[in-house]
């Protein structure tokens, strides 16, 4: 059965990626706010620069954060505007359940 409502199942995946990861789903939230630079939001987060790099590499090639040289510094903002709010409205749903995820099913050793 397909499943049509004027809607971009690809773009629902990449943010669906972005925000299945704790930090990534943080870095999104903050630059809410506005622009931020990896080595203050690494600070902030309690993460190496690396960690945090490897994140906004992911956001970045999902299309949700673009980047801005600003001579040796790299300044980060959202992709679209209409994301923080996307993101707020997200946030604000009350919805039940809880979705933990299911640790890896231990397959016995013979």
């Amino acid at each position: 059965m397909a499943v049509s409502n004027a809607v971009d199942l690809g773009t629902l995946g990449r943010v669906g990626t972005a925000l299945a990861d704790p930090t990534r789903r943080r870095v999104l939230v903050h630059l809410t706010g506005g622009p931020g630079y990896p080595a203050e939001m690494a600070g902030q987060f309690g993460t190496t620069r690396a960690n945090l790099s490897n994140h906004l590499t992911c956001l970045r090639e999902c299309g949700l954060v673009t980047t801005t040289a600003e001579g040796r510094r790299i300044r980060y903002e959202l992709a679209d505007p209409r994301l923080a709010d996307a993101l707020r409205i997200l946030a604000a749903l009350d919805l039940p359940g809880t979705c933990r995820l299911r640790p890896p099913r231990l397959v016995p050793r013979r």
